[in-house]
């Protein structure tokens, strides 16, 4: 068996005025033997296609690997340059038998409709009929029926926060060694439910989402012949015809069974819409910041205020908020300012100076804020993740600083980041137990650390780029006549063939 994997990931914010470049990607891409030593034994699709390839003596090769997490829209020319080499990467293949792909599932293009539809199609058309096509996608994918046509079979993360990404790879590798040994002949099918959420509310272990994949695992487990279910949240920040839920299924020569799995799951999904999208309190900025101050004292476990509706790693409406109440023993770590990271160690570590920091991916981050504070580091920091999700990835945050503004304290970093995890602090030499109070910016990822580490989450709406109310969003590409929460009617779009 001869197999090619390939990549492209990003999951775009459509409505950010931001635009992600092909040098933004280069910056960390992977090509050729790269792909494999960067991702072997890493908790990664990549990572995960490649431990099932090479234990099934496999013949892999490498092309590249175009990895971003959550940023903006991106440029046409990335699209179709990242396609162009995968593409003359698997003309150049004799005897090829498979392609495996990673893709997201959710990035945007101002010329392309669906992106990922593009790449797949673009795929099929270089290796024809006969070469097998198998793709894992991330949770928060949009997809549609039209988006996975090209290919064999598809597959999704299972988890969010994302701890599943290997174990989505190695799925995805599964269905695809089976086949090449004639063992498996995959149907897949997707359904649309027409139901959006929020992605604060993807989090898997939210009920009743939480109660509808147990559902999908069940059906899997006491199945007496191949399946696999991937419900997909999709992503309601990027602006495409296909946002929101899904549902695929792929079962071994079986279409009808297929479909109607996937069709009951979507009426699960519709049935409980409302609970789906606000399964939680929401308060707002200065009901969270009165809480956390007055709760701190009282409990021996830091308080976690989540500023969920930031999309760049910039916001500062909390950070604003907390120096005007001096906050005590804060942390608000990996805020996004290349340019303030540089200031910082301009000035040199020790010194106190005057800065100006944060909200400058858009007017809508927050109050532009200036400070003085004392530079406690200065350099270029770099980590391997350490958290279960993309455990033993390499992150790059670039020139860094750690500023103490009374006593609060903010790491600043030159490449945008999330804190999901501890390494958030301890790349700083900090401990998130020492504070009282947290700023994270995360969705749904922050759960698989900080759930058990905090007191208390609480989810504050601010009016950035990723409200809880999706309502208010100006979607044009999304017919918002047919999905809720904008209308109580259900659309159910079923995939008829492979």
């Amino acid at each position: 068996m001869k197999i090619a994997i390939a990549g492209f990931h990003i999951e775009s914010v459509s409505f950010l005025p931001n635009t992600v470049h092909y040098a933004d990607f280069e910056e960390g891409v992977l090509r050729g033997a790269k792909v494999v030593t960067g991702l072997t034994d890493t908790n990664t699709v990549i990572g995960g296609f490649l431990e099932i390839c090479q234990a099934r003596g496999a013949t892999t090769v490498p092309l590249v690997y175009a990895y971003l997490g959550a940023l903006g829209r991106v440029a046409d020319d990335v699209v179709e340059r990242y396609t162009a080499e995968i593409c003359k990467g698997l003309a150049d293949i004799d005897d090829l038998d498979g392609v495996l792909l990673h893709l997201h599932g959710a990035a945007w293009a101002p010329g392309y409709e669906d992106p990922e539809r593009f790449i797949i199609e673009s795929v099929r058309r270089t290796v024809g009929e006969r070469v097998r096509i198998m793709v894992g996608f991330d949770y928060h994918g949009n997809l549609d029926a039209d988006s996975i046509r090209a290919c064999d079979a598809a597959f999704a993360y299972q988890k969010s926060p994302h701890t599943d990404m290997g174990e989505t790879g190695r799925r995805t590798a599964n269905c695809m060694t089976l086949t090449l040994q004639g063992k498996l002949s995959p149907t897949c099918r997707l359904v649309k439910p027409g139901v959006l959420t929020p992605s604060i509310f993807s989090a898997t272990q939210l009920n009743p989402l939480a109660k509808i994949l147990a559902e999908a695992r069940r059906l899997e487990h006491e199945s007496d012949s191949y399946l696999d279910i991937s419900i997909m949240a999709g992503f309601s920040y990027a602006d495409a015809t296909n946002t929101g839920f899904s549902v695929m299924t792929v079962t071994d020569a079986n279409a009808e069974r297929a479909n109607t799995i996937a069709t009951s799951l979507c009426e699960r999904i519709w049935q409980d819409r409302h609970e789906l999208y606000r399964p939680e309190h929401i308060y707002s900025l200065d009901e969270a910041v009165n809480h956390a101050l007055e709760t701190a004292p009282r409990v021996s476990k830091p308080i976690v205020l989540l500023e969920h509706a930031d999309r760049m790693s910039d916001s500062t409406y909390l950070l604003d908020a907390l120096i005007r109440r001096n906050a005590q023993r804060t942390a608000v770590p990996f805020l996004w300012d290349p340019q303030a990271a540089e200031m910082a160690a301009a000035a040199g570590v020790g010194a106190t100076t005057t800065l100006t920091l944060g909200a400058h991916s858009s007017r809508r981050a927050g109050p532009r804020l200036t400070v003085e504070c004392e530079v406690l580091q200065a350099e270029p920091k770099s980590y391997y993740i350490s958290g279960a999700m993309l455990q033993g990835s390499y992150v790059n945050l670039g020139l860094s600083a750690l500023l103490r503004i009374g006593d609060i304290l903010v790491s600043v970093i030159s490449r945008p980041a999330f804190g999901v995890d501890e390494d958030a602090f301890t790349v700083f030499d900090q401990n998130p137990r020492d504070y009282d109070i947290i700023v994270l910016r995360s969705k749904t990822h922050f759960r698989q650390v900080y759930q058990d580490l905090a007191e208390e989450i609480l989810i504050v709406d601010t009016p950035d780029y990723g409200p809880a109310d999706l309502t208010t969003l100006p979607y044009e590409r999304l017919d918002t006549r047919s999905v809720y929460p904008f209308v109580e009617h259900p659309t159910i779009s079923v995939k008829t063939e492979n």
